[in-house]
């Protein structure tokens, strides 16, 4: 798993992969499930594998170490002493994040011996035990709103000779008596910076936490600092993956229906515009792009089950497909009220004038307002991030 991380570029010769190295995840995690029904099919099935059952060792072995997400709670269950076997309906509630992502943010923390560290989030508790093999055995503090993933949590870091401070809450809100923390790190996204976690950062302190609207297509990455002498400077990076939505956030999806409507370019009736346009959209690759059109026209999804570009927007119906064609133009064909091309080329106009940014100034204004910025003048692309959503922070709790 280390040698495709490396391969890979998401890790690199240093303290986090001795970490990684040393860290037997089969003790952190030793029950996890693998889906044994299709993504469609209903009801879901999973198996619940346990690592004392021999027969189910090696293909464990194969999910732990193979780098993908492990699933590890299914609808809120307490992870201890559950039998093994079949679990079929519900959902699947708490998982290890796929390691690619979490060995280039680990890296990104920089953490070192003697740090004091935040964890918010501590699910199957990975980034937690390798924090705590680098910073110190009770250098940190884990922190999840879910009792049973925190309960189990601190009889696996036991067992490793590990013991943070293991707590339940609202992430958020951080947690204030361990404050103040070098490193703070979240292991899901929110619409916006959390004040409190901005409140605990200690001087020369630095701060992860995805960003997303509610459509997952083109998230950010926050980083916030806090110089020694006591300013914050922070910044708001495009990305191509990230966190899981926080609890209870709305999120957004293309419905079958959609799909397959962007995949046939019929739609049942409706109007559906074909037409040619020399308009060119920006790459994929073009992250700071995405990011500006998904937050100031919010709503869209991208299909990314197809060759083409194809984007909908789920609350309204609308969809568009685009490709290049031989002769230099685009052939497009949409259908519903929403113009979903005229938003990509009036963005892309903004971006390009803005000097075709791939992050964003984040100022956190002391009023609680967080605006984005880049560029200057006339040329300045800008939005502010949401105001807090306080049914949303309740029903996090």
């Amino acid at each position: 798993m280390v040698a495709r991380l490396e391969a890979a570029g998401a890790l690199v010769p240093g303290l986090v992969r001795e970490a990684l190295l040393a860290l037997p995840r089969e003790v952190l995690m030793p029950q996890a499930y693998v889906r044994r029904s299709a993504l469609d099919e209903r009801p879901p099935r999973w198996d619940l594998l346990d690592w004392s059952e021999p027969g189910d060792r090696e293909e464990l072995l194969a999910v732990l170490y193979g780098g993908e997400s492990v699933l590890i709670q299914h609808d809120g269950e307490p992870l201890l002493d559950r039998p093994r076997g079949a679990r079929s309906d519900g959902a699947i509630t708490s998982m290890s994040t796929v390691m690619s992502l979490t060995s280039s943010l680990l890296e990104e923390l920089d953490l070192h011996p003697g740090q004091r560290v935040l964890d918010i989030g501590t699910g199957a508790a990975v980034t937690a035990a390798v924090a705590c093999h680098i910073c110190g055995p009770t250098a940190v503090v884990t922190l999840d709103r879910d009792r049973n993933i925190a309960t189990a949590a601190q009889a696996r870091l036991k067992a490793l000779g590990y013991r943070p401070a293991v707590v339940s809450g609202c992430g958020q809100d951080g947690w204030a008596k361990g404050a103040p923390y070098d490193r703070i790190f979240v292991s899901f996204a929110l619409p916006r910076v959390p004040e409190a976690l901005v409140s605990q950062l200690a001087p020369g302190g630095r701060l992860l936490v995805h960003i997303t609207t509610a459509s997952p297509s083109w998230p950010a990455l926050a980083v916030v600092s806090r110089h020694p002498e006591g300013r914050i400077v922070s910044q708001l990076r495009a990305v191509e993956f990230a966190h899981r939505a926080g609890h209870g956030r709305k999120q957004l999806f293309l419905s079958r229906q959609l799909r397959e409507r962007t995949e046939t370019r019929h739609a049942d009736g409706a109007e559906v515009r074909p037409f040619r346009s020399f308009a060119v959209p920006p790459p994929e690759e073009a992250r700071g792009f995405w990011l500006a059109l998904d937050s100031l026209h919010p709503g869209l999804v991208r299909h990314r089950g197809v060759e083409d570009l194809a984007i909908g927007a789920p609350d309204c119906g609308s969809w568009m497909v685009a490709h290049p064609d031989r002769t230099g133009t685009w052939e497009v064909t949409a259908s519903g009220p929403r113009d979903i091309w005229a938003e990509i080329h009036e963005t892309a106009l903004r971006w390009r004038a803005a000097g075709e940014p791939e992050s964003y100034r984040l100022d956190l204004e002391p009023d609680g307002e967080q605006r984005m910025s880049a560029g200057h003048g006339p040329g300045a692309l800008t939005w502010r991030l949401p105001a807090p959503d306080t049914e949303t922070e309740e029903a996090a709790r």
